[in-house]
């Protein structure tokens, strides 16, 4: 049935029959001209028509629900953070969104955000939805996994490589990327939250498929979103547990020192990184699953400002001593 649900023909925005579930207020901070009555409609191929229809019946558990794990204190350490860096009007005008998993317990994790349905333009930090496209196609058969791919892979995540993302989205296929984001098992782009991870477009100045239809971004991500892409991995959901270990394997060792590694690599070089980052104009963002002492987190900041990569710099370090702070 999952690899089903990645096989329908076309999508298309409709309206819903009935409200969609809102965000919740302490993690949301959703873009105002959001619709409240939407949802996708998967319309064309009779498997996926079917799958809606029973999904709207009996819906396919959520494998990362992170927003029922909304943890009290640990938001109301993330808040005060964000006041003692000076960053309250950032957030306050959704210039920043930020999110924080302690997965101490991987079945019980703590979840804290700040504007974290909040969806902001991304540059390369959603290509780790076309390494997750490329996996799917490689269980489906469809894709070797090959020298040439892995290659390609690596390039994408640990150098950030344009090049490769666009040929490995070619031979994935935008069309293709878009229907695992929206499918059941995963709804890493999901309008009852806002919106989430989006590839429309090439890496290239050419090559737009389709924006996407909530903000008209090209490359996109909520920092809930995101999060819910490494609690999946982490938790050996993201396609097989096999594959999800190939993929952590993949966003190690990240060739780009900057943002959040820059900070933790000063001042906790001693951590296991797992990473992917996007920067262009005054759009910065990082995404990192940090692991040590045998404890770990998720950290996703989003940021849409010039200062936006001194501002990544501080907030991982605030963050990561939430984690660690009495737990040493």
């Amino acid at each position: 049935m999952r690899l089903a649900t990645l096989a329908f023909a076309a999508a298309v925005w409709l309206p819903a029959s009935a409200p969609a579930q809102q965000p919740s207020a302490a993690l949301a901070g959703a873009g105002a001209g959001a619709p409240a009555a939407s949802q996708w409609e998967i319309i064309e191929d009779p498997v996926i028509r079917d799958l809606a229809a029973l999904d709207r019946i009996a819906p396919f558990e959520d494998l990362a629900p992170l927003w029922d794990f909304a943890d009290a204190p640990l938001q109301k350490d993330v808040d005060a953070a964000i006041r003692r860096l000076g960053l309250d009007d950032e957030a306050a005008s959704h210039r920043l969104a930020i999110a924080l998993i302690d997965l101490t317990d991987l079945d019980e994790p703590r979840v804290a955000a700040v504007n974290g349905d909040e969806m902001m333009y991304a540059a390369s930090l959603p290509k780790i939805a076309i390494l997750l496209g490329a996996f799917e196609k490689i269980a489906q058969g469809k894709l070797p996994l090959d020298a040439e791919n892995e290659l390609l892979m690596r390039r994408m995540i640990r150098e950030s490589s344009n090049q490769a993302s666009t040929e490995l989205m070619t031979r994935v296929g935008k069309e293709y990327i878009a229907r695992v984001l929206l499918s059941p098992r995963y709804r890493l782009y999901d309008p009852r939250h806002n919106g989430g991870l989006w590839v429309g477009k090439d890496y290239a100045s050419a090559g737009l498929w389709k924006r996407d239809p909530l903000h008209n971004l090209s490359h996109g991500a909520t920092a809930m979103q995101v999060a819910r892409f490494y609690y999946l991995l982490e938790t050996g959901h993201l396609v097989t547990p096999e594959h999800s270990l190939q993929m952590k394997e993949i966003l190690s060792q990240t060739e780009l020192g900057h943002k959040f590694v820059a900070a933790l690599r000063r001042i906790r070089p001693e951590s296991n990184l797992f990473r992917k980052s996007g920067s262009w104009g005054t759009f910065h963002s990082d995404s990192v699953l940090v692991e040590r002492r045998g404890r770990s987190y998720i950290a996703v900041a989003l940021s849409n400002d010039s200062q936006g990569t001194r501002w990544l710099e501080r907030i991982i370090v605030a963050l990561d001593g939430i984690i660690f702070r009495k737990r040493s």
